[in-house]
């Protein structure tokens, strides 16, 4: 027996997220049924981080435990070959059976792209949220300053969450602009249900000058999700990578 990690890329347009569930699509669904049948075992893989539906990655990361005489290094380009063409394997090695994908010191990068313009780009619909309304970076960055540190984000996750204690640790936040568009980048060494898609939502309102930069700060404060606290759109969100300790 041994266990293989895979970093998995993948467009999760048409994906009802990472998570397996009845009478959808997943993307973990579909890693799921392709190794069983390459090796002829039943395999369900377990992700480090279960990305929503819509929400796309360049660098989730899975393992699983097989028999399969494949080594390790191999499987990326085994498995590729039974992908659909929106899900590629970027990397796959042997770790050792205790590694696990959650269980780890870890730092994950997401990136929330939106597209500041008057017009909206059809060929970026997937993969940004539009916004017509002039946005003030400046502004947006003095409101992503008050996020980064070790704080309880009560205030920035959905109520869906199960999480044993909302305090995260965010290491770094960049407001960067590329053209029209205004990309939020974030890391950090974890984050709760529809977080980033939170922070996303409030800086979008900071920079339309709907809110103070305070507000941010207030709504930290807060502890306590409440309406003001909006969530943005999936598509424009993408995991960059996950860094994984030693």
């Amino acid at each position: 027996m041994k266990r293989v990690k895979l970093t998995v890329a993948y467009d999760g347009t048409r994906y009802s997220g990472w998570q397996v569930q009845q009478n959808a699509v997943t993307i973990e669904g579909v890693l799921n049924k392709a190794l069983s049948k390459l090796t002829g075992e039943e395999i369900a893989v377990i992700g480090a981080s279960r990305t929503d539906a819509g929400v796309h990655a360049m660098g989730n990361v899975a393992v699983f435990d097989t028999e399969s005489t494949i080594p390790g290094e191999r499987f990326l380009y085994v498995l590729n070959q039974k992908m659909p063409e929106d899900i590629v394997i970027v990397a796959s090695e042997e770790v050792p059976l205790t590694w696990h994908p959650r269980h780890q010191d870890t730092l994950k990068t997401y990136e929330y792209r939106i597209l500041n313009a008057k017009l909206p780009d059809p060929t970026r619909r997937l993969y940004t949220n539009f916004v017509s309304f002039d946005l003030d970076i400046d502004l947006m960055r003095k409101g992503a300053a008050y996020l980064v540190g070790e704080h309880d984000f009560a205030g920035f996750c959905s109520v869906k969450t199960n999480a044993k204690t909302t305090v995260r640790t965010i290491t770094d936040l960049q407001v960067l602009q590329k053209g029209d568009e205004i990309i939020i980048r974030v890391t950090g060494n974890g984050f709760l249900y529809n977080m980033v898609r939170i922070i996303a939502g409030v800086l979008i309102r900071v920079g339309r000058r709907y809110y103070p930069p305070e507000k941010v700060l207030a709504l930290l404060e807060g502890r306590e999700r409440t309406g003001e606290a909006v969530t943005a759109p999936p598509q424009g969100l993408c995991l960059m990578e996950i860094q994984y300790g030693k």
